[in-house]
């Protein structure tokens, strides 16, 4: 089974394949910072240190939450991430977690698709 590293916290701890890193911070003490677990205000953005490929895709209401910039940078939300296969290591920072927080969403681009009569 994989372990997910809190490294802020300093908690590591042991999950089933396909775990949500913010459902397991809060069912075994990984004190990830959390509020309303949707996506939508932040407060669970986390860095993954190490493990990123044993994460899921990224998620619409990541995208539109931290845009290209903070995903580039390595980070992703806590409630919508899921561990794999592998092993995670994921830190949290008060001063990102604010910037996130009063970011507004990106609206995503509809692609127009082509009809034919």
């Amino acid at each position: 089974m994989p372990n997910i590293n809190y490294l802020t916290s300093g908690k590591v701890i042991e999950v089933p394949e396909n775990s949500n890193i913010l459902r397991m911070s809060l069912r075994y003490d990984g004190d990830l910072p959390n509020k309303c677990g949707g996506g939508i205000c932040g407060t669970c953005v986390c860095k993954i240190e190490e493990g990123a490929e044993f994460l899921d895709k990224v998620k619409v209401q990541e995208r539109r939450k931290l845009g290209d910039e903070w995903l580039d940078k390595g980070y992703r939300l806590g409630c919508q991430s899921f561990v794999t296969n592998g092993d995670v290591t994921v830190s949290w920072d008060e001063e990102v977690t604010k910037t996130v927080k009063k970011r507004k969403p990106d609206k995503i681009k509809k692609e127009k698709v082509a009809v034919e009569k």
